[in-house]
């Protein structure tokens, strides 16, 4: 085998001539010298076009590649600029780096991987680059790579949900595929206009291809999804509808605690405020010690109780067969309707409006848990990372994790 051949293969090359392999001692930096097959040259590296040249650049330059061993390796070749019809005037495209990046794709992609599984300080210390740059390579392979794959084919049950990355109330906004259990889209903001940007990228057609889409109550989800998805069904969360009992419980024991408190009764408000935990538990979770507290609840308080009851009447909706529990849910409201517990009446109230989401989630099965577990991970990727000063580098790792777009390890 020629020994320029060789060299080729040890640098994973395609489409590449090397002309001359030099070793700089002062520097201990192997640099080759390439050029492009006769084919690749003079390519606009925005849509691949053979385009007129319009000069040499600025000359040669140097792309940083795998490193041989110990050895830093550097790819040296000329830079010209083509006069594109449609991009104007740009670096010509090379085969062995993307477009606007100092390193090969074969050391970029090593990069990316690594992301994925480790810290961005372990990645930037094996790979002798700066903390920064490996954020950046991540931005520029997740965009090649979303480039080349059609995300949003065949969407049909999605679930949206936000996610906080930075203090400061710095929100993400996340889209799933409930099919395929993969993250379609990521988006800094956490408002109406976000969620438009993400429709407007869908379409119009494939708007109308949507049939169920996971969410909570909130409006700036729920408006945009009702006005530009015609057939989509919103399921809203129960864990977020059994939420709002819990809190209207948890208003119900604040109210009568400052009664006992106001009326002179520390020993009763204390027994109350110590019932707290009990009152929020499962029911399938309970101790010996919580069901002493609550039969406790149920002497001293019959409005907290009465309050408790409600409550877990209202998560039983979806322990059972759907058609019973939409008989459940009929039995509630008018529970919860006469009750007189203020909060209890309020949340009557807040899920008559809300009741399509609510049956449409019974109807189907469906919620926001897979949404959940998609946050949770890009939690363990942003604390893994010890922070990101920039949510699109977030993104990148996210979408490079878990929208399957993460390229396999060289060679």
């Amino acid at each position: 085998m020629r020994p320029l051949r060789v060299w080729r293969k040890l640098l994973g090359l395609r489409q590449t001539v090397i002309e001359q392999v030099d070793f700089d001692e002062s520097d201990g930096e192997l640099v080759v010298a390439v050029r492009p097959r006769a084919r690749e040259r003079d390519r606009c590296p925005q849509c691949r076009r053979r385009c007129p040249g319009y000069d040499r650049g600025e000359g040669r330059r140097r792309w940083r590649a795998l490193d041989l061993g110990t050895t830093l390796c550097f790819l040296e070749a000329d830079a010209p600029r083509v006069n594109c019809k449609r991009h104007g005037v740009v670096v010509a495209a090379v085969p062995w780096a993307r477009h606007d990046a100092g390193f090969t794709r074969s050391f970029e992609d090593q990069v990316a991987w690594l992301a994925v599984h480790t810290s961005k300080t372990a990645v930037s210390e094996l790979m002798r680059i700066a903390w920064r740059t490996v954020g950046w390579i991540c931005e520029r392979v997740m965009a090649e790579a979303r480039a080349q794959r059609d995300l949003y084919a065949n969407l049909k049950r999605l679930g949206v949900d936000e996610i906080s990355v930075r203090k400061g109330q710095r929100y993400l906004t996340v889209v799933i595929d409930h099919d395929t259990g993969r993250l379609v889209w990521a988006h800094p903001g956490r408002d109406k206009a976000t969620v438009e940007k993400f429709l407007d990228l869908l379409g119009k057609d494939r708007c109308e291809q949507i049939e169920l889409v996971s969410c909570d109550m909130a409006d700036w989800i729920t408006i945009p999804i009702g006005q530009r998805c015609p057939n989509a069904e919103v399921c809203l969360d129960p864990f977020h509808v059994v939420k709002l009992a819990t809190d209207a419980l948890d208003d119900v024991r604040r109210e009568v605690w400052n009664d006992a408190r106001k009326a002179g009764q520390p020993g009763l408000a204390k027994e109350l405020k110590g019932a707290r935990f009990a009152l929020w538990m499962n029911p399938a979770k309970l101790t010996e010690r919580h069901h002493h507290k609550l039969a406790r609840v149920q002497e001293i308080n019959r409005d907290l109780y009465r309050a408790y009851l409600i409550c877990q009447q209202l998560r039983m909706i979806y322990r059972v067969p759907c058609e019973h529990a939409l008989e459940l849910l009929d039995a509630w409201l008018k529970w919860a309707r006469r009750c007189r517990l203020r909060p209890f009446v309020k949340l009557a109230k807040t899920i008559t409006n809300q009741r399509a989401g609510i049956e449409a989630a019974l109807r189907h099965g469906l919620s926001n848990a897979r949404t959940e577990q998609m946050n949770t991970q890009i939690r363990l990727i942003t604390r893994r990372g010890f922070g990101y000063h920039s949510p699109w580098a977030v993104i990148a790792l996210a979408m490079l994790s878990l929208g399957g777009l993460c390229p396999p390890l060289p060679a």
